[in-house]
């Protein structure tokens, strides 16, 4: 770390306001990636103030710092091994004692710190009034009244920067340090004589009594290597003999926070009145019904705001004709042309096109977050969730799914773990977008009429034996035990949206899947291009015909001909091309044409040629292929840049890909003995 660059660590719960700051300090110089050897998002970024440069790290939100999940751990190593010259803690200023909990589990940590009582305008809406100063005495650390979400407010945060005493911040443990010897009585100094005086490394004494109760194990690990095995086994021996000893140190956390705030806090205490809205969106019976037709008004609507990007890629796609003209006159090789103009072309449009639906996904439901509905959605699905060891609020993955499986998994970062968002993608891919339903409609209706009733039931019932069965076979891997507990929550007021911040995190967050989708997006794109590039455009004289007819005999085990084998794996790039495709092959004309006309196909000619050369058990095959296959190439970007692990992301793709494969086997052949 340099000289001339200070290190500020932002530390809170999750929707505490850490990255409505983060944006508001860093705008868009930040850097997302991944913690090292682990699949927890990192977000870094920097800004100037009076000649010194800061560098922000907005450490995973958690609700404590017990080290049981991957984010815990990550937030303690990084605040213990000393990367950090600050933390800033942040607190919700209109649920303080809820908040507050963090706090109260840094307390004892000798790194300098600052408490930001964020929503501060929404703790004056409730009537509360907060004596910061009074607060900041009691604690010994700074307390700044704070609203994240208006960066030209940000005042105090500066002034505070350019004080000199800020190594002097640490958090005064004296009364919790009170509350825990009262509570263990000749129990506390054995203990405390185990230790060294000076504590363990940023650790006091009393902050590593307490995560000896509660049983940590990252903690004992540090022991072993701090003070050695024999003394870490005498320390976890006492601890474990005292009952309950959790509880314990709950209990003397909140009395704590009560402490601290009974005489500094007035006001804001009577119960919040609840308006006919909230009755509805908190109730057992209305309360999904209404969060369904919520979140498909809102899918509408982000729809509507994704027009215009998504017409900027679908311009984009157009210059591939008359940029193919050009290069054509000027005499470019067939080869570099397909490239650039089937390859690139199309791989930047896609990913525009992306990014415009990310873009809308990420302005509705951020602002349904803001103003506080999103928490209801989540805690009127949580007893659902469950049972596929899911929270409630992977609720709205699957409900934006239904309209597009981009937006789905966009929408898993408001997940608190990993884990969670993983398996939440791996699940909601079954969920059929519009253009799924398209496809499957067409296909079903032409060759089984009335039938296609039954077809779609059947794959209704599939879909649900899927979700069962991927979610035992992910969910062991993927979840720890910790993970598949329900939501404790306490429901957020309602409060106006800050729409200058929310904006601003929209249009970074648009550009951060504008620029991730463009290299997945892209290297795919070319791989089809070359295996689909012929000189004369005739799809026979290419890589892909030649390959295709040559495993048709094992494609037909599954019951796909190699025109639909071929149309399935285009369907794994983007449902709709499934169509084009089948047209191009079916007329002899490239691949790439399909997918750029898939929006003018006849479907009338289609139709015929399908009747024609393929058999019902053949199409009854071919829809349970294209229905359970990976949805598209952007979902697939949009998952990678979620979770940040490509590794997972194919592992799962592939899972579809192989698992639609044998469900279309399976129908094939029962098909076969049917018609």
């Amino acid at each position: 770390m340099a000289d001339d660059q200070y290190t500020i660590a932002l530390l809170g719960q999750p929707n505490s306001g850490k990255s409505t700051l983060f944006n508001g300090l860093t705008g868009s110089r930040q850097h997302v990636g991944n913690w090292p050897g682990k699949t927890v998002e990192k977000k870094e970024g920097s800004f100037s103030y009076d000649g010194t440069n800061y560098n922000i790290v907005d450490l995973p939100g958690t609700y404590s710092l017990v080290a049981n999940s991957d984010e815990e751990i990550v937030t303690r190593d990084y605040i213990q091994n000393g990367h950090a010259d600050m933390v800033c803690i942040l607190a919700d200023a209109s649920q303080l004692e809820r908040s507050l909990f963090m706090l109260s589990d840094y307390a004892g940590i000798r790194v300098p710190a600052v408490l930001l009582l964020n929503l501060m305008d929404v703790a004056a809406e409730q009537g509360k009034k907060i004596d910061c100063r009074a607060i900041s005495e009691q604690i010994g650390i700074p307390v700044i009244p704070f609203i994240a979400s208006e960066p030209k407010k940000y005042e105090g945060f500066y002034e505070l920067l350019q004080r000199k005493d800020k190594q002097n911040w640490i958090i005064q443990e004296n009364g919790l340090e009170k509350l825990l010897r009262e509570r263990l009585g000749d129990t506390y100094p054995k203990l405390m004589d185990i230790l060294p005086d000076r504590g363990v490394l940023v650790y006091s004494r009393t902050w590593i009594i307490m995560k000896a109760l509660e049983q940590d194990k990252e903690l004992y690990r540090v022991l072993d290597e701090q003070i050695g095995a024999g003394r870490r086994q005498e320390l976890q021996q006492i601890c474990e003999s005292v009952t309950d000893g959790s509880l314990i140190t709950g209990d003397c956390k909140y009395k704590w926070i009560d402490s601290v705030l009974q005489k500094h806090v007035e006001g804001g205490k009577s119960a919040p009145v609840r308006g006919k809205f909230d009755k509805l969106a908190t109730s057992k019976i209305w309360g999904k019904p209404f969060a369904i037709v919520m979140v498909l008004l809102g899918l509408m609507v982000s729809m509507i705001a994704a027009m215009p990007i998504m017409g900027i890629g679908s311009l984009i796609g157009g210059l591939s004709t008359p940029l193919t003209s050009l290069m054509m006159k000027a005499d470019v090789a067939p080869i570099l042309i397909s490239l650039v103009s089937d390859g690139i072309i199309t791989a930047v449009s896609f990913a525009v096109m992306m990014s415009g639906f990310a873009f809308g996904i990420s302005l509705v439901f951020g602002f349904m977050e803001e103003v506080g509905y999103m928490a209801r959605i989540s805690y009127v699905f949580d007893g659902t969730m469950q049972k596929l060891g899911l929270q409630g609020k992977a609720i709205m993955p699957f409900l934006v799914s239904f309209g597009c499986n981009i937006g789905g998994g966009s929408g898993t970062r408001v997940l608190d773990s990993w884990g969670q968002r993983m398996l939440t993608i791996a699940l909601s891919w079954v969920i059929p977008c519009g253009s799924t339903w398209g496809v499957v409609g067409l296909v079903s209706a032409l060759f089984f009429g009335k039938g296609a009733v039954l077809v779609v039931l059947a794959l209704f019932l599939t879909s649900i034996l899927h979700i069962y069965v991927t979610s035992k076979i992910y969910g062991r891997k993927l979840l720890k035990e910790s993970d598949r507990s329900g939501l404790l929550m306490e429901l957020p007021p309602y409060h106006k949206p800050k729409w200058g911040s929310l904006l601003k995190y929209v249009w970074n967050r648009m550009l951060d899947v504008l620029k991730r989708a463009m290299g997945i997006i892209m290297l795919v794109s070319i791989v089809f291009c070359i295996l689909s590039f012929t000189p004369s455009g005739n799809i026979e004289g290419s890589l892909i015909y030649k390959i295709g007819s040559f495993i048709e005999p094992v494609t037909m085990f599954f019951g796909l001909r190699w025109q639909t084998f071929m149309a399935w794996l285009a369907s794994g790039m983007e449902k709709e091309a499934s169509l084009g495709v089948l047209a191009a092959l079916f007329k002899d004309t490239g691949i790439w044409t399909g997918i750029a006309n898939q929006a003018s196909v006849d479907t009338s000619i289609l139709s015929t040629a399908l009747i024609e050369t393929i058999s019902k058990a053949e199409a009854l095959a071919f829809v349970f292929a294209f229905y359970f296959n990976m949805p598209c190439l952007m979902a697939l970007g949009a998952a990678s840049q979620e979770t940040h692990s490509l590794k997972w992301t194919v592992r799962i793709a592939l899972y579809y890909i192989g698992t639609s494969l044998i469900l279309a086997c399976i129908v094939y052949h029962i098909g076969l003995l049917l018609f």
